[in-house]
């Protein structure tokens, strides 16, 4: 007989529903821990989107022989290939890694500042070389009127080709804020083909 086939991950069924995304989803509360990579991601990466945007990006060592990424330099790199002069900075909280803080150019000069918490997140490694990660992160943006709020999500599929080259696929969705109710239907998506092409050697993810 042949084998009973695999039945499809949490975050396989997720992919396939997108765009027709709601909340409450799959995830479990992060808390303060990171998110972890696989240790084939350690080390720095060139990265092609198919939005046309071009950036660095580069996956560290925790120091406990795990592998996170290097949140704030990561996400200054796509704002700055995205937003250009309009991102001024972007800062971790030292206190809890799934909270950032960016800076941006407002009207007139003035300066906005957009604060990301991620507040749900799954990953799934289902094959040798294939990772999955959803994240939703609590977005406020706050500016000289009452702070704007919406929710985000962003599910990325990544799958190693060679020690050189990893491929990847993203869906995102944004929801309305939380006050307006913990249910949510997604009011607008976007997907994108990446290509990371490493940047340099290899890291111990131990160091």
């Amino acid at each position: 007989m042949p084998p009973e086939p695999v039945p499809a991950s949490a975050l396989e069924l997720r992919r396939r529903a997108w765009p027709q995304w709601t909340l409450p989803a799959p995830l479990e509360r992060p808390g303060r821990r990171n998110l972890h990579y696989p240790d084939w991601f350690a080390g720095s990466w060139e990265v092609q989107a198919s939005d046309g945007s071009h950036y660095r990006v580069r996956f560290i060592g925790d120091g406990r022989g795990r592998v996170v990424g290097d949140r704030a330099g990561n996400a200054a790199a796509v704002g700055t290939a995205l937003l250009g002069d309009r991102l001024r900075s972007v800062s971790d909280d030292p206190r809890n890694p799934n909270r950032q803080l960016a800076r941006l150019a407002g009207p007139g000069g003035s300066t906005l500042e957009l604060e990301s918490t991620v507040v749900g997140r799954r990953t799934e490694s289902p094959a040798p070389g294939l990772f999955l990660a959803d994240e939703l992160s609590l977005q406020v943006m706050h500016g000289a009127g009452e702070p704007a709020v919406s929710r985000v999500e962003t599910l990325s599929r990544f799958q190693r080709l060679d020690p050189d080259h990893i491929s990847g696929q993203q869906w995102q969705a944004r929801y309305p804020s939380p006050a307006l109710g913990l249910y949510a239907r997604a009011g607008g998506g976007e997907q994108l083909e990446i290509s990371l092409v490493r940047a340099g050697p290899a890291l111990d993810p131990a160091s």
